[in-house]
C-alpha cells in the first residue's frame, strides 16, 4: 500500500467524521498496488447513510478534510449505501482488490 500511516489515519478519519462511525473505507487502484508507481487515491466508502444530499455533503465535507490534512491529492470515491440501486463493474473491482483501511 502506497500510502503513509498518516494519510491512512488521515482518510479514516475524516470517513467517520464525514460517514458516520459505522464507515468502512477500502483503498485500491494503483495506490493499493506496492508494485505501482504514482496515481490518484482510490477509495470505496461503504456508509450507512441513505439520503443523497446527506451523501454528497458527506463527499464534499470529506475531500475538504482530507485535502487540507495531507495536501492536494487527487481522490476518487465510490461511495455505497444501503439502498444503491446500481453497482457498476469498478465497485465489485474495488471490494475484490482492495485493502481496508
Amino acid at each position: 500500500m502506497r500510502l503513509t500511516a498518516q494519510q491512512r489515519r488521515v482518510i479514516r478519519r475524516a470517513a467517520l467524521d464525514c460517514f458516520g462511525p459505522e464507515a468502512r473505507v477500502t483503498l485500491f487502484g494503483s495506490r493499493a498496488d506496492d508494485t505501482a508507481r504514482g496515481g490518484d487515491i482510490d477509495l470505496l466508502i461503504e456508509t450507512r447513510i441513505t439520503d443523497p444530499q446527506e451523501i454528497v455533503n458527506a463527499e464534499i465535507r470529506f475531500q475538504v478534510q482530507v485535502q487540507q490534512a495531507i495536501g492536494e491529492q487527487k481522490i476518487d470515491l465510490l461511495v455505497n449505501y444501503p439502498g444503491r440501486r446500481e453497482h457498476p463493474p469498478i465497485f465489485a473491482i474495488a471490494e475484490r482488490t482492495g485493502v481496508r483501511l
